[in-house]
């Protein structure tokens, strides 16, 4: 051969190697269809009735009568994991960590279209946690017995476990418990201002509630809830105290709450625990780089001292992370994943994960480096690492095997999950018993009837090995607190660098999430086209009995450079009285008071109504 043709042979050579090295990219990093996989799994997890827009198509309306024993209305939420039971601890920690998603990754969400998914897959939760909240001091904290739903293998249409409810009150505390719920309402409350302030302001009512309950009334949820123990069991609760009251002074901006987790910081252990783990029991962590943030945008104030040493911990945690940290370093396996425990230990990995890229984001900001026994390093190398965990979830790993079902061309197929692995109620309609889903379906050793996308399951062994067995349930069985914190670590990731794997891919974007609940646009929307906003509050909240109501106020604004009369508006969803507009004779027609038949540019209009729930929908008919 020539020397020519063997240059052409070697360019050829080199492009092929080439191609193959960036197909292999193509596969790890494709964050967004990853991301679209995630929220896929919150939709098999629905409790309750399923809305129209439900996109798994195997899962039908179930434990439509939970709470009804007991007098209250507990339909919805999410089910746990491979189970049919509704555990409060982790699924307000899966609320707080779609809401920090939102929070932080506006931007990352949007650009992937992402944003409406985001805040539905929260709302299913909250929505829910606003039912198991009906007074101030009460919390509904789980639904559903573990130990007899263990022993059981039904789908969640079939269930004929017991559907017990149990709750917390001033005579039976959980501090723990209720904590992070305030702590996954003031988040979500975050997340929802820019689109719809009135439920945002609901869900920050109730935050703030429940951190009083979780303060006044202090014990674990677990001595309350004795049939959680063998399943959440609560190592304490001062770490959801301060989680609490650091969301709740990033939601509101009140000084009492950066007090609080000041004031406390040593004796709750905020400034003194240094941690190597973040997780739906442990909190720390997250606490310190939430508080971090605080002194790093130079808002410490007279706190700046003590935010210093709660940033000394973040730092702690992020060192450890990358093995900087004078010999106190987490342990990795072999092909380099975080590795916590030997249960489930994905979740550890995934929340680590996202906490470091959160940090990251803190630290660039500021122009600040991350401080390690073992040097300095850029906040670069805790997104890197981030990378890294995510990546080994997708496939970079020694098994070649994606841990986020669905996605890539091996993931497990035996996943230890109850609806997963019996055929969709629509396909086999007769119930499934509790001894034949066992003996019929838990035992087989065939893959699942349905693929559960987006469930990240708890993943390979401290030597990268896994075992695709149904009855594997450590490594086998998904779970919420596992894969919502993969939110916002996708959503970063995309943003950072999006090009890899040829773009987003959306295949399950058939159809739109509700509209009717909220657009992922701002609460002030001109409406019909017309020059006319909307401003929404709620001025007060009372409980009567075991409703709570609310206060609503609306103020028309006339934003044209032209008089607007005899405006005619639409209120649906309204069940109270209301002040301040007149009825037309039409249903649910309103207009402007005769004394305000018009409106001048600039000019204002209030109107109040008092009602439970959520906001009215008002839009505009016609003026002139």
């Amino acid at each position: 051969m020539s020397k020519f043709g063997r240059s052409l042979f070697g360019v050829s050579l080199l492009l092929t190697v080439l191609l193959a090295a960036v197909t292999t990219s193509a596969e790890y990093y494709n964050y967004g269809s990853a991301l679209d996989k995630t929220f896929l799994f919150f939709e098999a997890q629905r409790s309750g009735k399923l809305p129209a827009t439900q996109r798994v198509k195997w899962r039908g309306p179930s434990a439509l009568k939970d709470g009804l024993a007991q007098g209250v209305s507990l339909e919805g939420g999410y089910y746990d994991a491979g189970d049919n039971v509704k555990f409060g601890l982790p699924m307000a920690f899966s609320v707080t960590m779609l809401s920090w998603a939102v929070v932080d990754n506006r931007k990352e969400l949007s650009g992937l279209n992402q944003m409406q998914q985001t805040l539905w897959s929260i709302r299913w939760g909250t929505d829910y946690i606003i039912k198991a909240h009906p007074q101030p001091n009460v919390l509904w904290g789980q639904v559903g017995d573990g130990q007899s739903d263990h022993y059981c293998w039904e789908r969640p249409e079939d269930m004929t476990t017991s559907r017990t409810a149990y709750k917390l009150d001033q005579y039976h505390p959980g501090s723990d418990l209720a904590g992070e719920t305030a702590a996954a309402f003031a988040a979500a409350s975050l997340a929802f201002k820019p689109y719809n302030s009135s439920y945002s302001a609901i869900l920050l009512t109730h935050a703030k509630e429940l951190f009083s309950f979780a303060d006044k009334h202090r014990g674990l949820f677990t001595d309350s809830i004795p049939n959680a123990k063998a399943f959440y069991m609560s190592s304490g609760y001062s770490d959801e105290l301060l989680w609490a009251a650091a969301w709740l002074h990033r939601a509101t901006g009140d000084q009492h709450y950066l007090k609080y987790a000041i004031d406390n910081a040593g004796y709750m252990g905020g400034t003194g625990w240094g941690m190597k783990e973040f997780s739906w029991d442990n909190k720390y962590a997250g606490v310190q780089v939430l508080l971090s943030k605080v002194m790093l945008e130079g808002k410490g104030g007279p706190y700046t001292s003590t935010l210093k040493q709660y940033q000394m911990k973040a730092d702690y945690f992020a060192c450890a992370c990358l093995k900087k940290n004078g010999g106190y370093n987490i342990q990795t396996t072999p092909g380099g994943l975080m590795y916590v425990r030997e249960w489930n230990n994905l979740q550890y990995a995934s929340a680590a994960a996202f906490l470091l890229a959160v940090y990251s984001d803190y630290l660039s900001g500021a122009n600040a480096k991350l401080n390690c026994p073992d040097g300095s390093v850029q906040p670069q190398a805790l997104l890197d690492f981030a990378r890294s965990q995510a990546d080994y979830i997708l496939g970079k790993n020694r098994q070649g095997m994606s841990y986020l079902v669905g996605y890539g061309p091996k993931y497990p197929t035996r996943v230890h999950h109850r609806g997963a692995s019996i055929p969709s109620i629509f396909v086999q309609r007769s119930p499934v018993s509790c001894v034949q889903g066992f003996d019929s379906w838990y035992r087989r050793y065939q893959a699942d009837p349905n693929v559960i996308h987006g469930a990240l399951v708890g993943g390979p062994d401290q030597n990268d090995n896994y075992s695709d067995d149904r009855s594997n349930y450590e490594q086998s069985e998904p779970t919420l607190s596992g894969t919502a914190p993969l939110v916002g670590l996708f959503a970063k990731l995309s943003g950072k660098i999006g090009s890899y794997g040829g773009g987003y891919s959306k295949p399950y974007q058939t159809t739109k999430p509700p509209a009717s609940s909220y657009k992922a646009t701002p609460t002030t929307p001109k409406q019909s086209g017309a020059p006319i906003e909307f401003l929404h509050s709620i001025t007060a909240n009372w409980m009567a009995g075991n409703t709570r109501y609310y206060r609503h106020r609306v103020i028309i604004k006339n934003n044209s450079q032209k008089q607007i009369s005899d405006l005619k508006l639409k209120i649906e969803d309204l069940s109270g009285p209301i002040w301040g507009l007149n009825p037309t004779g039409q249903n649910n027609i309103y207009q402007l008071p005769h004394w305000q038949k018009t409106l001048r540019p600039g000019q204002t209009h209030d109107f109040v109504y008092v009602q439970g729930g959520p906001q009215a929908k008002v839009s505009v008919i016609s003026y002139y």
